[in-house]
């Protein structure tokens, strides 16, 4: 019998913790973080490929089903594109509502499209080095889920770690498939440090794997609220090719919560069987520097770096230099992050606390909480790399095909020359086509827009100037990408 797998790939988070380097705008699962030199993809880009792996003869795996936030949507796209993989769909949650809302969106959209498949639950924040391992725990618990298991999969511990929550088995891990006795919350060093000597605790990763019918006989029997809800807004949805918006009124009136309180945690003792798949494959969520730290490539001192970076006499200390090259001498346990606006110096066993700067920033309505200097659109990228009180000045990429909404500023004028490649540009009445050095006028209060016709990428600088210069002074006429 041929199992059908469906992926469900959770890409909703914001990753604070690893600021500067990720912003609310671009989170750490777009980022390429796993300290592997020869690895060019991202945490997310990742997780979709392990999925697709566990194909076999006997199990058929559908394209991913990815769960996340209206603004990164086309990161999303971006990033599949890349990997030459086209999503099943992107449900896009209007607002936060926690992993068991999220899940039951994936559920639903799985039941609708005919069928019962397993789904493969897994965030897209993490990172492996033992994919073989990974595959073959992972193919195990969807056979064990076939007759409705809920299967979910345990981190084999190999430090008494306080900073995740626990899955105890009721035969002390020794069955293949164990049976889930009880889910401990994260415990003091003391505690976590029995649990590591008496064995049978395993951690708990948030990945797990159940049909998508036995996801909602399980929720509706404990948290039928949430399923009522969450069903109310699939009901309201919109879809727009490969996206859908679940009713964004409907949504914000379902319960937040995670799935673990929501049902997880609930199904020990009871007639709902629970199972756990032990891990053991190199698995880390990357939730601080220090993470980073422990997966990433290191000298005989201990220090770790990417970038262009000189370390002396330093220990155990990670240096990851994003724009410019950063030297660090005499650091032990030190993380140093630059990015082109932000620079973070922190001790690595205080990298947690991360998010009160971040907490501060947002606070202060800064704007580097959110946003790079380089800010990524679906159409490309712009890197904002001078500015000052009445001017400045971009760099902007346009992808092959792509173009700019037909726009107007009030309150600035624009002068654009051509770097690479060919431009398209409306300026008023005229459509003009400029080469490599040329370059034209768009005065304030002008219709205009930028597009790239050729087949490499489009690079202009954009000299901006006028009274303000703000991102919000932009009046669309026709925009491409669904943006007011």
């Amino acid at each position: 019998m041929t199992l059908h797998v469906q992926p469900v790939i959770m890409a909703g988070g914001s990753g604070t913790r690893l600021w500067p380097l990720s912003r609310a705008g671009y989170p750490k699962q777009f980022l390429v973080l796993s300290g592997d030199a020869d690895n060019r993809f991202s945490l997310f880009q990742q997780a979709a490929q392990r999925l697709q792996g566990l194909a076999d003869a006997g199990i058929q795996v559908a394209a991913p089903c990815i769960v996340g936030n209206e603004d990164h949507r086309f990161l999303v796209l971006d990033q599949l594109r890349e990997l030459a993989l086209e999503p099943a769909s992107v449900l896009l949650e209007p607002v936060g509502r926690n992993t068991a809302p999220a899940v039951t969106l994936a559920a639903l959209a799985a039941l609708e499209a005919g069928g019962d498949p397993v789904l493969v639950v897994n965030s897209s924040d993490q990172t492996v080095t033992d994919t073989a391992a990974f595959t073959a725990a992972l193919r195990q618990a969807v056979r064990a889920a076939a007759d409705g298991t809920v299967v979910i999969l345990g981190i084999t511990p190999d430090k008494p770690e306080t900073g995740y929550g626990y899955i105890r088995v009721a035969d002390g891990g020794g069955s293949a498939v164990a049976t889930v006795a009880q889910f401990v919350e994260k415990p003091d060093a003391t505690t976590a440090a029995r649990y590591l000597a008496e064995g049978g605790y395993f951690w708990n990763a948030g990945m797990f794997v159940l049909k998508a019918s036995a996801w909602m006989a399980a929720l509706e029997r404990f948290r039928p609220d949430i399923a009522t809800a969450t069903r109310a807004a699939w009901a309201a949805r919109s879809t727009d090719a490969k996206f859908v918006r679940p009713g964004k009124v409907e949504f914000a009136a379902v319960p937040s919560e995670s799935v673990d309180y929501a049902v997880l945690e609930k199904c020990p003792g009871t007639d709902i069987a629970i199972r756990m798949v032990a891990l053991d494959a190199g698995w880390n969520d990357l939730g601080a520097w220090e993470a980073v730290w422990q997966v990433a490539p290191k000298d005989a001192q201990g220090n770790a770096s990417v970038g262009d970076a000189i370390v002396k006499d330093s220990r155990n200390t990670l240096v990851h230099a994003h724009s410019r090259l950063v030297s660090v001498v005499g650091l032990e346990d030190v993380v140093v992050v630059e990015t082109a606006d932000a620079v973070l110096v922190a001790s690595r066993e205080r990298s947690q606390d991360v998010k009160l700067i971040v907490n501060q920033l947002g606070a202060e309505q800064r704007g580097e909480q959110t946003l790079h200097r380089k800010v990524h659109r679906p159409w490309g990228w712009y890197d904002s790399i001078d500015n000052g009180p009445r001017h400045q000045v971009k760099r902007i990429m346009v992808k092959p095909g792509a173009s700019l909404s037909l726009q107007m500023h009030h309150h600035r004028a624009e002068h654009w020359i051509v770097v690479s490649g060919t431009a398209e540009i409306t300026n008023g009445d005229k459509v003009l086509l400029l080469a490599e050095n040329q370059s034209t006028y768009i005065p304030l209060g002008q219709t205009h827009r930028l597009a790239n016709p050729g087949k490499v990428p489009l690079e202009i600088i954009e000299v901006q100037s006028g009274s303000y210069l703000g991102e919000d002074d932009i009046v669309r006429f026709e925009d491409t990408y669904g943006r007011k």
